[in-house]
């Protein structure tokens, strides 16, 4: 009787709750019903404004990774050349790094102080430094760069399923290469592109960290989310709040539409598509040391980060290049605890939310699968949801739902992780079930063994693989969570991310690099261990 009523007091509590709360004090502003608040966002031109960059930004966005990821999917997949799997690794390696990171390496390249844009500048003999990265523009350059990634590997996965014996009937059938691909390979792949798409619009409509610090002034709903709390006008913010929400959710329902409809599918045999190999070995080594300078033009920005580390703050101002180098940033790191402090709270609230991630997870899912109709399909909404909102959206609604008893407390900010990584370890232990054979359960009843010993020793050990890999995203996701730290954290338990743009306004690069490395490298740790682990043969554990 214990799980179920863990379970319903996440559920209701912790997500059905502060959503409904945020929905509803929308439309009553102190108890009393009114659309005026929306009518004023509608009939603001800046409000307005706000809603149409966000959609312009995001359709933008998708439109620039495909054209990025879909033919760096083709030439990984379809071509055999030197070093092409070590590059094609690299090319996935942006999805793994927080999403500030990536901003501060573009303010460093391509801000009006950045190194390439100063180059440009002196190579061309421009008055200002181009391009300067500001606008929306820049802001759509800045997702394109880092959401590729979404297109390369659904596309890459898509094209690992294409089945090629498609493509040599078009063939044969007298269509031209470009006809193939126009009319057999891309609507095969479009369950994979549409999905990379529907991603990336998400990703950037709820993007806080691009707009904030390249938007130069142009207004997006997620900055407007945040400037409306800082300014004292929730009211307003919960009205953006919920049109945010409205746009993903909608996606999300285009989605799910989209997911049933089965429109693409093909009846063949499923053989792989041939690696056409270079015709010699110098065109292997000319397409391979191509292909390597398109992924170290993707890779700038995180390389630009490590060297920006050991550059002494306060020096680098007009510059080039910064005239000092030194280990100070990362010797002050380790040796001062107020400079540690941010990476100990980042550590603790992460694993404190991913460990309560994998307890809940575990619990919900081995009481939900025996369960069926109505009440299950709305536990498992309910579960997704927070994944579907953006992490502004979910980090308000806690934030004002529970105002009286969690906000200024060091609890909030731990217990936004949880709720907003629930759907990924949730889905991740969800899938290892499916993919258990029932009889592994029932042979171990049928030998006389207890539900808990059955349990303990034949469904965990085929269960947490899944589980720790899932707890690996969650863990990823919370130790550099941005968007949602910035509304809730207090100074106590200021993370990682919060103290990275702390630096950067007070113009430390170094130290604000020496943090993203470190964070980088703690992600990294991260995921070697957890790969360790779960290769590790679980069934010999003794529990």
């Amino acid at each position: 009787m214990l799980i179920p009523i863990i379970i319903t007091i996440v559920l209701v509590l912790g997500i059905f709750y502060p959503n409904a709360f945020t929905l509803i004090n929308s439309f009553f502003p102190e108890g009393v019903f009114s659309i005026e608040t929306y009518l004023r966002f509608f009939g603001t031109p800046s409000s307005l404004e706000a809603l149409i960059n966000s959609i312009v930004i995001s359709l933008g966005s998708v439109f620039f990774s495909a054209m990025i990821g879909v033919p760096l999917a083709f030439i990984f997949h379809r071509y055999d050349f030197w070093g092409r799997r070590i590059l094609r690794a690299i090319a996935s390696a942006p999805i793994l790094l927080p999403p500030l990171v990536g901003v501060i390496a573009f303010l460093f390249l391509y801000g009006e102080t950045g190194v390439v844009s100063r180059l440009i500048q002196q190579s061309l003999g421009l008055g200002n430094p181009w391009p300067g990265m500001n606008g929306i523009s820049a802001v759509i350059f800045v997702h394109s760069y880092s959401m590729y990634v979404y297109f390369f590997l659904l596309a890459g996965a898509g094209l690992e399923r294409l089945d090629y014996t498609v493509e040599e009937a078009a063939q044969s059938l007298g269509a031209s290469r470009l006809m193939t691909m126009r009319r057999a390979i891309l609507p095969l792949l479009a369950p994979s592109l549409i999905g990379a798409a529907l991603l990336t619009f998400l990703s950037s409509m709820a993007s806080f960290s691009a707009p904030f610090i390249f938007g130069g002034g142009i207004r997006v709903l997620s900055v407007e989310i945040y400037n409306s709390k800082l300014n004292g006008n929730m009211q307003m913010a919960l009205v953006e709040t919920v049109l945010l929400a409205s746009a993903s959710l909608a996606v999300l329902v285009l989605l799910r539409w989209y997911e049933h409809r089965d429109r693409y599918s093909s009846v063949g045999k499923g053989v792989a598509a041939p690696r056409v190999p270079m015709g010699s070995g110098l065109a292997r080594m000319t397409m391979g040391l191509s292909s390597a300078i398109i992924v170290s033009f993707l890779l700038l920005p995180h390389i630009m980060v490590f060297l920006m580390s050991f550059v002494k703050d306060g020096t680098w101002t007009t510059q080039l290049f910064p005239p000092t180098y030194t280990t100070e940033n990362y010797l002050r790191l380790f040796r001062d605890p107020q400079f540690f402090e941010p990476i100990r709270n980042s550590i603790l609230m992460a694993s404190i939310a991913t460990g309560a991630n994998l307890v809940w997870g575990l619990l919900a899912t081995f009481w939900l699968r025996k369960r069926k109709g109505v009440g299950r399909r709305f536990a498992e909404f309910l579960i997704m949801l927070p994944w579907a909102l953006p992490g502004m959206v979910v980090a308000l609604a806690m934030l004002e739902s529970f105002s009286t008893l969690l906000a200024g407390t060091i609890v909030l900010l731990p217990t936004v992780y949880f709720i907003r990584n629930l759907p990924i370890v949730y889905r991740a232990i969800d899938a290892s079930f499916s993919q258990m054979d029932p009889s592994l359960e029932e042979a171990s009843a049928t030998l006389g063994a207890r539900q808990v010993y059955t349990i303990r020793r034949v469904v965990l050990p085929l269960v947490l693989p899944g589980a720790i890999a899932g707890s690996l995203l969650a863990f990823i996701a919370a130790v550099g969570e941005f968007v949602s730290s910035i509304l809730i954290y207090v100074y106590s338990n200021r993370p990682i991310s919060i103290e990275i743009l702390s630096h950067i306004r007070q113009f430390n690069f170094g130290s604000a690099s020496a943090y993203s490395v470190l964070l980088i490298l703690i992600i990294g740790i991260v995921l070697g261990l957890g790969e360790k682990v779960r290769n590790t043969r679980t069934n010999t554990m003794i529990f």
